[in-house]
């Protein structure tokens, strides 16, 4: 059997095979089945900023609505114990999390503002998370912040949060930077012990009836595998910290190309929710058969053995080979699909 083992965010984990945030890892009795597969570290959904501080305006909001009634109309003033007024929730979630599982939990994080990235945090460490995860998910809208504003603060924020806490943290990024590897490169010097690649943003649809936009979601599939090789490979090389694979992760040969590339460890969402929590044994199964058969003897020997400067084709990483995709997929489909022409 290959030796599985690897580490992330300097947490030793007994497989590469992690399940993302998602439905699942919010509940504790999925948290169990996962980790009972297979699992071997789970990150919890994401606390979000501003639900927190939506929550409390409500409550603010009902108190102050009835204020210049009769003081013996108690009754107006809302039951605390029915609203969730600030992250208490969540983090009993990591606390029930840490009793229910003996592996790394990971807590996600999803900040506005910088005060609330470190205050939160901090939370989350007290609570007993044994890493963080901060989730860069956010469209830059304003058209009057230029590309450099948006990445300095995003870079301001993780240096000041890994400053506070002294756990380690994970930054899970989308790809679209102009120049994300320069940007991998500075979330290292911030002091990220890890990147995440990548956040799949859920773009809206238009109801063309009442014109309202709408949230829609679509599951991923191995086809989004090739983004992060790409991205994976590339920094490989240029990053001294850990890297995690997110998106299109279906199977063990989708875990093995990642780990390949140069992942520390891989991470499924969508594929569990498909298959159930199950599944996760079925990868493991799959990747060390795929191990074997190739004479990979373990995980740390085959990480980054196909990363950019090792691989055969180099180039195949980036635009260089463009052109000869297109060429060999034209041949391949004028093969495919002509027809004889005919005469007039």
């Amino acid at each position: 059997m290959p030796d599985l083992t690897t580490t992330y965010l300097g947490l030793d984990l007994r497989t590469p095979l992690a399940a993302s945030a998602g439905p699942f890892t919010g509940d504790v009795d999925r948290l169990r089945e996962l980790v009972d597969a297979g699992a071997s570290a789970v990150v919890l959904p994401s606390l979000f900023q501003e639900q927190i501080e939506h929550e409390t305006s409500d409550i603010d909001r009902l108190y102050s609505l009835n204020s210049e009634s009769f003081g013996e109309a108690t009754s107006f003033f809302p039951e605390l114990d029915d609203y969730n007024t600030g992250p208490d929730t969540y983090l009993d979630l990591i606390e029930a999390a840490k009793r229910a599982v003996d592996v790394p939990v990971i807590a996600s994080l999803n900040g506005t503002t910088l005060g609330g990235w470190q205050r939160y945090a901090s939370l989350l460490e007290d609570a007993g998370a044994d890493a963080l995860e901060l989730n860069l998910y956010a469209v830059s809208a304003d058209a009057t912040r230029n590309a450099i504003d948006v990445e300095s603060e995003q870079l301001e924020l993780v240096d000041m949060v890994t400053d506070d806490v002294s756990v380690p943290v994970a930054v899970k990024v989308s790809p679209y930077y102009s120049a994300f590897a320069n940007f991998a490169l500075g979330l290292q010097e911030a002091g990220a012990s890890g990147i995440v690649m990548f956040n799949r943003f859920y773009a809206p649809d238009l109801d063309l009836e009442t014109l309202d936009v709408q949230p829609h979601i679509h599951l991923s599939n191995s086809h989004e595998l090739t983004l992060p090789l790409r991205w994976i490979g590339i920094t490989r090389e240029l990053l001294a910290i850990s890297i995690g694979a997110s998106t299109g992760v279906h199977g063990g040969t989708d875990a093995a190309k990642l780990i390949l590339a140069g992942a520390n460890v891989t991470m499924a969402t969508s594929s569990l929710l498909i298959h159930g929590p199950g599944h996760i044994a079925a990868m493991e199964e799959e990747l060390a058969t795929w191990m074997r058969d190739h004479d990979y003897r373990s995980i740390v020997e085959m990480r980054g053995a196909a990363r950019r400067e090792t691989s055969a084709d180099p180039a195949g990483y980036e635009r260089a080979n463009y052109i000869g995709n297109l060429t060999s997929y034209a041949t391949r489909f004028r093969s495919s699909y002509s027809v004889p022409l005919r005469r007039s």
